[in-house]
């Protein structure tokens, strides 16, 4: 038999809580052939039609590149400073004028300032949090949608849960599942942690683990700049020992089964059992998901281009998978939300860690995958989001979360930051919102992280208000918000 592998809840905080997705993931043979991943695809063809009609710019998306810097990066110190503010406020980096007239960001992103004109520039994201705002309630909102009253005293969560509500890229899979044998969605290159809470946000929760990412973390460290060198992706390979054309002999019992058994036949008729089953079989003998991950392939001037490091060469891959039909990408930074070097949460030693750590793997990363994505004409039908789970407080050397600060570090701050959205009938050139003096709270416009979420859904086509049935068989939108019309050309 084919097995793609998977070693039991090691994708999760408890390996009690059950099988992967890779576990499930198997192509077997005789008339069982194919029964696992065909019974996946076919739960991600469930309520398929639930999406809404759209005109307009709406319902352009096919896939979405979600680019998430978790750890909450300093919008006054990327792109929104300030200027004729108190010293403890004015970020210490320089000022530069971007493409746009009278936008300017911080001599930390030279490349992204010359590529914003391509973009859409959220400078309005704000929300009241439930509770103090630490990481991880923050990460499960923007990924769901939903807040929890499971909050501990530090903010943080419990693991993940059967009963948590959908990641939203489980949610666009299942309403529209690819056209193509492709992994419908991958999440790369670390899960979503803060601490020891690993993952929560990050899984299909209620809509049960057909609906989960095909997760790619490469072994090492989190310091490692060249683990996407040892992306292993053999258990997309057929074993050895198995030939196409004994394949392809197995898949052909089924019809044999089928006719022998006429009754069971008929009674499953209305389920395209053979259409699932043919997905399964020619996502692993066609080698399409396997070859997306070959980045190999790419020339060493790209490869260069996106900066020879985890981060770079991630977006790069995100890029390989949509071209290759995947529908969710998302592209988590690098390194966990609570910590030091290279993390976005600068409580201390802002002035360098920002500067020679952070900033430049974003800066040439994400302008390298703005301008590859436009150049190929992908940007069409791709929606590209790059957000945190929350900005920096205005002030320096402030507490706002209960965490410690110095003199050279912002703390928590989800009153006021900035997101940016590119591609699929976003508009090109436009900033919406605006923050206040010291870019604490918005003056203009400001947009709820469930806000995006619902626009991310209706640029798909999907109406935000589509039901979705939890683990008690209760009905709930996928978003109770409305999409924000504005950010579409």
């Amino acid at each position: 038999m084919i097995r793609v592998p998977g070693q039991p809840g090691k994708d999760l905080c408890d390996n009690h809580l059950g099988v992967t997705r890779r576990d499930i993931l198997r192509v077997g043979g005789s008339g069982m052939l194919g029964a696992s991943l065909g019974t996946l695809l076919k739960l991600q063809s469930v309520q398929a039609e639930s999406s809404v009609a759209t005109s307009g710019s709406w319902g352009k998306a096919k896939s979405v590149i979600l680019v998430y810097l978790q750890g909450g990066p300093s919008h006054i110190d990327l792109w929104d400073p300030k200027e004729n503010v108190p010293d403890n406020v004015r970020s210490v980096f320089k000022p530069i004028s971007t493409v746009l007239p009278g936008i300017q960001f911080t001599e930390l992103l030279p490349n992204l300032a010359q590529v914003i004109d391509r973009t859409t520039l959220i400078r309005s994201m704000s929300y009241t949090p439930n509770g103090l705002f630490n990481h991880t309630a923050a990460i499960y909102q923007i990924m769901t949608g939903y807040t929890t009253d499971k909050v501990s005293p530090s903010g943080q969560l419990e693991p993940p849960s059967p009963k948590d509500f959908p990641n939203f890229g489980s949610n666009i899979i299942r309403l529209k599942p690819p056209k193509v044998a492709m992994l419908p969605f991958v999440m790369l290159p670390r899960p979503l942690q803060e601490s020891g809470v690993v993952g929560k946000g990050g899984t299909a929760g209620f809509l049960g683990k057909a609906f989960d990412p095909y997760t790619l973390y490469p072994p090492g460290d989190d310091l490692n700049m060249r683990k996407m060198d040892q992306v292993n992706v053999s258990d997309l390979e057929m074993r050895a020992d198995i030939y196409g054309d004994r394949m392809q002999r197995r898949a052909k019992l089924l019809d044999v089964i089928n006719a022998g058994m006429p009754e069971i036949d008929r009674a499953v008729k209305d389920y395209k059992l053979d259409e699932y089953y043919d997905q399964a079989l020619a996502l692993i003998s066609s080698g399409r998901a396997r070859d997306a991950f070959a980045i190999e392939q790419e020339s060493n001037e790209v490869r260069d281009r996106y900066g020879r490091n985890t981060f770079g060469q991630s977006l790069l891959l995100s890029r390989r998978l949509v071209e290759a039909g995947t529908r969710v990408v998302e592209v988590v930074w690098p390194k966990v939300a609570n910590s030091d070097n290279h993390s976005w949460d600068v409580h201390v030693n802002l002035s360098k860690r920002m500067k020679t750590q952070a900033a430049p793997m974003f800066d040439q990363g994400l302008s390298a995958l703005i301008t590859d994505l436009d150049d190929r004409g992908l940007l069409e039908e791709t929606l590209l989001v790059a957000i945190g789970e929350f900005g920096r407080s205005p002030q320096r050397g402030v507490s706002t979360s209960g965490n410690g600060n110095s003199d050279d570090g912002r703390d928590h701050w989800p009153y006021c930051y900035t997101a940016l959205m590119a591609g699929a009938g976003t508009k090109r050139g436009y900033v919406h919102g605006k923050s206040d003096q010291t870019a604490s709270a918005p003056v203009e416009a400001p947009v709820h992280p469930a806000e995006l979420l619902a626009t991310i859904y209706q640029a798909f086509g999907i109406a935000p208000e589509t039901i979705v049935y939890n683990h008690l068989n209760q009905p709930r939108e996928l978003v109770k918000a409305e999409a924000v019309s504005a950010l579409m050309a």
